[in-house]
């Protein structure tokens, strides 16, 4: 039997600091009544403590600052068994904080300082680009400068290596890259701004999934929040399903989304049951408070029944 693949998270790492109260604020106003929580978070990360409870093999390219956070950070990492090796230590910027605020309804809004995570250079990960081997997998965020995610594509590409770009938070991106990528997993709003087009239901998914591919990615997975996520490529165009929770707090889903995603392709599992998998993932981690805190672990993913995916063509 074949080994899992390494999985390979280049990303950012920060501090959460959440407030949970009724609803979240409009501008100028303060709301009264809420619960603080501080966790570990960040989207490299997030993603990285995902696929390592989930069973991958991971290891994480990150720069944290000289401070207690960044000091908390690593030991978290160590604790849920990343290899710590290739994260770097700013001298002079701090550590990445992110404000979020949950409403009632599991609904967030998120104002992130990035403070390290902005200073992740091309040469800060050369070291984990030069240990890459073609069998492992290589997952991306946008919350570190887009020089460092062009140069991290660019060269897995050029040694073989399969690139899931998660492109979050939605930012303008060099479209020349597509083709350099296994696979893109863009939310309705990314997909949006990739495409121009609105994703308002499964139509309008197929057809923004179709726009991407056409920019050169041969795989596309845009997710659907509690709908699950519409999976495009040259021989199936499916929704899968997710399994309905009521949820709590959606802060990191699609990050847990992508680490299960990462770590089903990394166990050679078909495109399908890996997103299926993912999707079952995610559903757990709405149900809990906080980022890295509400990943869930494989035995409770493995407990969920599957859900038949609805397949929208057999030709894609």
């Amino acid at each position: 039997m074949t080994p899992p693949s390494l999985i390979c998270v280049v990303g950012s790492s920060n501090t959460d600091m959440v407030v949970k109260a009724e609803k979240l604020p409009a501008p100028g106003e303060t709301v009264i009544g809420g619960k603080f929580l501080m966790n570990p978070g960040g989207k490299g990360a997030n993603q990285a403590v995902a696929a390592a409870r989930l069973g991958g093999q991971v290891a994480l390219a990150a720069k944290v600052g000289n401070d207690v956070f960044g000091r908390q950070a690593i030991q978290q990492f160590q604790r849920e068994k990343i290899n710590p090796k290739y994260i770097t230590t700013d001298p002079e910027y701090p550590s990445g904080v992110a404000l979020i605020n949950v409403d009632a309804k599991g609904e967030n809004c998120i104002t992130v300082a990035p403070g390290s995570n902005s200073r992740l250079k091309p040469e800060d990960v050369e070291l984990i680009l030069n240990d890459l081997s073609p069998t492992d997998l290589v997952l991306l965020q946008l919350e570190i400068p887009l020089p460092t995610v062009d140069y991290v594509i660019r060269r897995s590409f050029e040694k073989g290596v399969r690139v899931i770009l998660n492109p979050a938070p939605a930012q303008p991106f060099a479209t020349d890259l597509f083709g350099c990528l296994y696979l893109i997993t863009p939310n309705e709003t990314e997909a949006e701004l990739l495409t121009g087009i609105r994703v308002t239901d499964l139509a309008t998914a197929e057809q923004a999934a179709r726009a991407i591919r056409a920019k050169g990615v041969p795989n596309v997975i845009i997710t659907l929040g509690g709908k699950g996520a519409y999976l495009h490529t040259d021989t199936v165009s499916a929704v899968i399903p997710a399994p309905p929770v009521t949820a709590v707090d959606t802060t990191a889903a699609g990050d847990c989304f992508n680490g299960a995603l990462t770590v089903a392709l990394a166990e050679n599992q078909p495109l399908e049951e890996a997103v299926a998998f993912a999707c079952k993932a995610a559903s757990i981690c709405v149900t809990r408070m906080g980022a890295q805190a509400s990943m869930p672990y494989r035995r409770e993913v493995n407990n969920l029944p599957l859900i038949n995916p609805n397949f929208l063509s057999n030709n894609a």
